[in-house]
């Protein structure tokens, strides 16, 4: 920890007594995770609330977590189901339900270390992916009649498979940028037990409506997926959410 960290941290939490604050961080070694140290130091603010179903887990970390005693009790404390267990992001997702904020204090107040045999790596992905589609069903889709998921390749129809019925039945769409599945033009579920089997239409982004669901990683195309997505004049949160 920096030394100013607890007094920073804890002034923040006196003024937003039911957020966990967080912090910005330095990571050692520096170039062990470029791109998740980049989200997290990155992130604009109302991001830490929209980004909350990404991959890369809590919008603030839990090493640089700071928050009441009285706001962690009314919480809950953590799964201590052991190895395997994602209890930062149980956590983080009682906090939410909770009606819990997010906040950040904007300078670098800990020093983050990599190594690959953190307990970290102990959780599968498979795991970490079932409780994030499950709040997302809970948390986002609710609020939309229909959706459109954006990648109608290897993860966007993952996600759908993932969904409950009653949740494929809202994805009216998938969109890609990638002739070949556009000039198909649907995917079919195959797995599925209805009769006749689904097929979702497959559209150029551009051709799509929203809000989304993207199933596409950022910071990995050289930036021409975050141009298109600019390009519509979407409101994250409102008309999109980030799910890769």
């Amino acid at each position: 920890m920096m030394p100013q960290r607890v007094r920073l941290q804890h002034e923040a939490a006196l003024r937003h007594p039911k957020s966990i604050i967080g912090c910005q961080v330095t990571r050692e070694p520096p170039n062990s995770t470029e791109r998740y140290t980049r989200w997290i130091n990155q992130l604009a603010p109302d991001q830490l609330l929209t980004q909350v179903f990404t991959s890369n887990g809590p919008t603030v970390i839990m090493p640089t977590w700071f928050c009441s005693r009285a706001w962690f009790a009314h919480v809950g404390p953590f799964d201590e189901g052991g190895r395997g267990v994602p209890e930062d992001l149980l956590f983080f997702y009682e906090h939410l339900r909770k009606g819990g904020g997010v906040v950040r204090v904007d300078q670098s107040l800990l020093l983050y270390r990599y190594h690959p045999s953190a307990a970290t790596h102990s959780v599968l992905e498979t795991t970490i992916w079932a409780h994030r589609v499950r709040f997302l069903e809970e948390r986002a889709l609710p609020h939309w009649p229909t959706f459109t998921i954006w990648n109608a390749g290897r993860q966007g129809r993952r996600l759908y498979r993932s969904l409950t019925a009653g949740s494929r039945r809202k994805v009216a769409a998938f969109c890609d940028v990638d002739e070949n599945k556009i000039r198909k033009g649907f995917y079919c579920y195959e797995d599925s037990q209805e009769r006749p089997k689904p097929r979702i239409p497959v559209l150029h982004f551009r051709a799509a409506r929203p809000p989304f669901v993207i199933c596409v990683k950022l910071d990995l195309t050289a930036g021409v997926f975050e141009d298109n997505l600019r390009s519509l004049n979407l409101q994250e949160g409102r008309d999109f959410l980030h799910f890769s």
